[in-house]
């Protein structure tokens, strides 16, 4: 069993999108949204519910009205103004601890936090695995962790060959979760000033985990200069870019009737060059081809 990770350096390449048309392309899969913050794979493939469980991370404090003296020294020294009136804002609390370790009649305890959940799902393409962060709740990547973690127990289980992660955009600690360890990461970019620089964040986070990336230029059409800058740039590094896709309104179209743009249409313009992307990554996968960023 191996696994892919579809990553972008930015949010609005459209990484989703193709994560959906991989979904219908692949076969003998596991699916997971590793962008927790932000989940929206579900939107495309209409998971029905197997199973749901509590996500429990951090800590937050709680103060006892009954053992507090109204002092008011935790409110004083509390640096995030989390507390007002003698009672602890659920979303302003950092969890420092430092209101418990001051307070001098013990009213103030750290209790555990409930971060969210996460969910295994079937879809029409398979086991998918996702999760939901509570409101205001950070995403540490443990998160990420846990759901790469039980997409891979599921994919044994399962019998399947492959797992594909919809990772989230940026290079901070939830792409790495979701990247290290991986067989292979698909970068997704677009030809715009801010989707190169971010790309080449992202190649580089690939690069020092030592994981093999391969690039799919979306939206090439929008502006071939960039396109042509991020061809160079790859072809200077011995990075393959597996395909580029034009813009096409019905990739939005698709996302708004809840379905894969493969569903959407046969039209091959479009579907063409992701095709040609799922077949790149294929063979990587295979080890019919080698690299790595």
């Amino acid at each position: 069993m191996k696994e892919v990770v579809v990553l972008s350096g930015k949010g609005g390449t459209g990484k989703t999108s193709i994560v959906g048309a991989f979904a219908a392309l692949a076969r003998n899969k596991v699916l997971a949204d590793c962008d927790v913050d932000a989940a929206d794979l579900h939107l495309l493939l209409s998971p029905s519910m197997r199973e749901e469980h509590e996500f429990w991370s951090g800590q937050v404090a709680e103060i006892d009205p009954d053992r507090c003296t109204r002092c008011g020294l935790c409110e004083e020294t509390c640096r995030f103004d989390a507390i007002h009136a003698y009672q602890v804002g659920r979303i302003g609390c950092e969890g420092c601890g430092l209101c418990a370790r001051l307070c001098p009649t013990g009213a103030i305890r750290m209790k555990d936090n409930l971060s969210g959940h996460w969910f295994i799902s079937d879809t029409r393409f398979g086991t998918l695995v996702h999760a939901r962060l509570g409101i205001a709740q950070e995403n540490s990547g443990k998160l990420v962790h846990l759901v790469r973690q039980k997409a891979k127990e599921l994919a044994l289980h399962e019998g399947a060959d492959i797992t594909i992660n919809d990772g989230p955009p940026g290079i901070g600690c939830a792409v790495i979760s979701s990247l290290s360890g991986a067989a292979l990461a698909c970068i997704v970019t677009e030809p715009s000033l801010s989707g190169i620089h971010d790309m080449e964040r992202v190649l580089s986070v690939c690069r020092h985990f030592v994981i093999p990336a391969l690039v799919c230029i979306n939206k090439h059409d929008m502006n071939e200069e960039g396109t042509q800058q991020i061809e160079n740039y790859c072809d200077s590094r011995h990075i393959q870019v597996i395909s580029r896709i034009p813009f096409d309104p019905r990739v939005t179209e698709a996302q708004v009737q809840g379905v894969s743009l493969l569903e959407y249409t046969d039209d091959s313009y479009i579907t063409a060059p992701i095709e040609q992307a799922w077949e790149a990554v294929r063979v990587r996968l295979d080890g019919k081809a080698s690299g790595g960023p």
